[in-house]
């Protein structure tokens, strides 16, 4: 039996030496920089979504979808534009918030993160729009990015 403790590292070393007795020898599937086998356009939609998500953990984060409309990669910029999908118009309002605010600070927080991420100045446009359950159409959820079960 092995004992780890991840509070003092006790264990640590021994526990990777048995991770690394139990995996094949093989070759890197991925480059050394590579940090993902996802588009760009699918890590802008995340960033979006998890800025939605943090933002309205309470209110919403399951009844809305992120879509890539536009993207324009530049060696300096990338213009992205992303639609926000909710299935009712009360749910439009509560993403946008009083005066936009809500959306604004959202996108802000989204464009910082992808900044970072993509390592140049992003431009990012959001729109919140209204598709009644999409939610609940497999169609919907194909064009939309998700697979269905």
């Amino acid at each position: 039996m092995l004992i780890v403790s991840a509070r003092s590292g006790n264990g640590v070393d021994a526990l990777e030496q048995a991770i690394d007795d139990c995996i094949p020898a093989g070759e890197w599937r991925y480059g050394e920089d590579e940090l993902t086998d996802r588009s760009s356009r699918f890590l802008a939609a995340e960033a979006v979504r998890e800025q939605l998500t943090r933002m309205l953990s309470e209110e919403l984060p399951y009844a809305l979808s992120v879509e890539i409309e536009t993207f324009e990669e530049t060696p300096k910029l990338m213009r992205i534009g992303a639609v926000i999908w909710v299935e009712k118009t009360s749910q439009k309002g509560i993403v946008i918030g009083k005066g936009g605010e809500r959306l604004k600070d959202m996108g802000k927080r989204a464009r910082l993160s992808m900044e970072t991420l993509f390592e140049r100045k992003v431009f990012l446009e959001l729109w919140v729009r209204v598709k009644e359950g999409w939610a609940d159409d497999d169609r919907a959820l194909r064009s939309l990015g998700y697979e269905s079960p």
